[in-house]
């Protein structure tokens, strides 16, 4: 997977992208899934987000390099890319702050305030802990108690 998620960020980065997260998934199929992101910055003055187009290049470029430098030995599988969505995971500590303001979904691994479950407003990360907003107060959740995150969509 590392040699895979390599030649994925060569391409991305080729195309002003980064890869926000690699998932190989065997069932029925082999499936290969990258999620492209496009920061936020002096680089994205527009604020763009991942397009289909974006998609399609890398996806295209990256397959020949994953047949080429033989990447995913064994029987075929499928490649997708696509990006991380509306609903996207959180996964780095970064995340937090990108996204402060935005509401998220929040399922921890040990108890915080007697809950493992928060939906609440993102408010930051610093040292090592995620601030929450809920209902006009802020919880400090320890990062590393985070299983696992999303966005919320709102409308």
């Amino acid at each position: 997977m590392a040699r895979i998620r390599e030649a994925a960020e060569r391409v991305a980065r080729s195309e002003g992208l980064e890869i926000f997260d690699v998932e190989w998934k065997v069932g029925k199929q082999r499936f290969l899934r990258v999620y492209l992101d496009r920061l936020p910055g002096p680089q994205n003055p527009e604020g763009l987000g991942v397009s289909h187009n974006d998609c399609q290049r890398v996806s295209e470029q990256l397959s020949v390099i994953l047949d080429v430098e033989d990447l995913v030995p064994g029987p075929s599988y499928v490649l997708e890319v696509s990006s991380p969505g509306l609903d996207r995971k959180l996964i780095k500590p970064e995340d937090y702050v990108r996204f402060a303001g935005r509401r998220a979904k929040v399922w921890l691994n040990e108890p915080v305030e007697n809950q493992k479950f928060f939906e609440a407003r993102l408010a930051g990360y610093a040292d090592g802990m995620v601030t929450l907003s809920v209902r006009d107060r802020e919880i400090a959740v320890p990062y590393a108690a985070i299983q696992k995150a999303n966005l919320v969509v709102d409308f």
